[in-house]
């Protein structure tokens, strides 16, 4: 394989961990890569997975593949960290300089970035397929991973899965179902979604693509019908669920995570379904997530009432969390409380689980406000992932913190990083475990600090 040196280590990109996506593979579970004859060019990324926006994917079906960071091919036994990229199930991409693991080589770990299928293609209800199988590329991703990471120096015992909203929420189901035992021995998940849905929502979802292509909902006819035709009706659930958003979990989320019972029995906040406890877990989530969303939006005229009921609380939810934050506007209520209904709670509550149970669990905070838009995102969903890979410059850092690297952001990110780097050899970051009495947390801030409880206003509304 023929890689390239840079900036201190070598890179690998675009291996393929999986077979084309063609035909009925499409919509089946993933099946090994053939051998290649000679040496493989991997200087540059490869394609991105079909997908309809965000990303430009290319068109070569070779896109179930990885791409490889290490200090060093001769040496051995380092630590591996493999990052699941986030996109809500529906996009993203590994093939972009916004993961570069350039940062953790340095600091002697090998960083492995995943493709894997999106949308309908990996997560809609097909018959007689498999469901969860962007999940079940990751796990083929891991397969590969332990099966050939010592080529590039790493240990395949020592694998740490970490990952970002749709890819952390992976990360935690995976941990409390006991998926992928013996792949991977910790985890790190930033923002955990509640995309968690049940096999019957997943079934309707797929029954109105399916109409709407005149086809069966099964992989052989499904595999006859091009990717941009599916592409184009993917989203059109969209406005049927939100016209009854009591009847969805999440009515504007067509593809989740599906509860199968195959590779998700429950939630992964499930207290009575918590298994592989010996590996550990960081947690953690933004403190301004749903900024992310709301940053543009008018909410002149919205009721808090109504965020608050989509969100599965009951109207007087809403007096609570003005009891609990006095002289809150409106537009940051909205926020708060998506914030908690779509990442903050459901991490606190996978971090609670996990270290009722057992588990070595610890929780952080992200709360660093960014200045990018006059400081309107503050701490926003993903504003973490430019620091986690010291990316200043990447296109996802441009639109998140701005043109301007802030003078602090150097020092913030390399006690991050330090800290992930230290999960991933050892199992501790360096702060103390969490547990639902004391709830110490690290709060990733200027300077970084140890608090307690932060969340306890929006847990005790919350209280399950």
């Amino acid at each position: 394989m023929r890689g390239e040196a840079r900036a201190g280590c070598s890179t690998f990109f675009a291996i393929p961990y999986a077979a084309p996506l063609t035909g009925v593979r499409r919509f089946q579970a993933p099946v090994p890569a053939s051998r290649w004859d000679g040496a493989r060019d991997a200087r540059v990324f490869g394609s991105s997975v079909p997908q309809p926006f965000l990303w430009h994917p290319g068109d070569d079906p070779e896109c179930l593949t990885v791409n490889v960071w290490t200090p060093d091919v001769t040496r051995s036994g380092l630590p591996v960290l493999v990052w699941i990229h986030g996109g809500a199930c529906l996009g993203g991409t590994a093939a972009t300089n916004d993961f570069d693991g350039t940062a953790y080589a340095a600091a002697g770990i090998v960083l492995v970035t995943v493709n894997y299928r999106v949308g309908y293609e990996g997560f809609g209800w097909v018959e007689d397929a498999p469901g969860n199988r962007g999940v079940l590329d990751q796990l083929a991703a891991l397969r590969w991973v332990h099966d050939n990471i010592a080529a590039f120096g790493g240990d395949p015992d020592a694998v740490t899965l970490i990952g970002q909203s749709a890819g952390a929420s992976s990360i935690v189901g995976l941990l409390a179902s006991g998926g992928g035992q013996g792949l991977f021995r910790r985890g790190i998940a930033q923002s955990p979604g509640k995309i968690f849905v049940p096999a019957d929502e997943a079934r309707a979802v797929s029954a109105m693509i399916t109409s709407r292509l005149g086809v069966r909902p099964s992989a052989e006819a499904l595999a006859a019908v091009p990717p941009e035709q599916i592409h184009a009706v993917q989203m059109a659930p969209v406005a049927v669920m939100a016209a009854e958003p009591d009847r969805w979990t999440h009515p504007n989320a067509p593809y989740s995570l599906v509860i199968d019972d195959d590779l998700f029995d429950a939630p992964p906040w499930s207290r009575t379904h918590q298994r592989a406890t010996d590996r550990e877990l960081i947690c953690g989530f933004t403190t301004d997530e749903a900024r992310m969303f709301t940053v543009d939006a008018d909410f002149s005229t919205a009721d808090p009432t109504d965020t608050a009921r989509g969100c599965g609380l009951a109207p007087s939810a809403v007096r609570d969390y003005r009891a609990a934050n006095p002289g809150i506007t409106d537009e940051d209520l909205h926020a708060l409380i998506l914030s908690d209904a779509l990442f903050r709670i459901p991490a606190l509550w996978c971090a609670e689980a996990g270290a009722d149970a057992g588990r070595d669990t610890y929780l952080y905070e992200f709360a660093w406000r960014s200045p990018a838009r006059g400081g309107a995102l503050r701490a926003c969903h993903g504003l973490d992932v430019p620091f986690t890979f010291d990316t200043p410059h990447s296109p996802l850092a441009a639109g998140l913190i701005g043109p301007q690297v802030p003078p602090e952001f150097a020092a913030l990110s390399t006690a991050l990083r330090d800290a992930f780097a230290a999960f991933a050899a050892t199992g501790d970051p360096g702060w103390p475990r969490f547990d639902s009495t004391e709830r110490i947390q690290r709060t990733w801030a200027t300077p970084p600090a140890l608090d307690k409880d932060s969340l306890s206003a929006s847990r005790r509304i919350w209280s399950r």
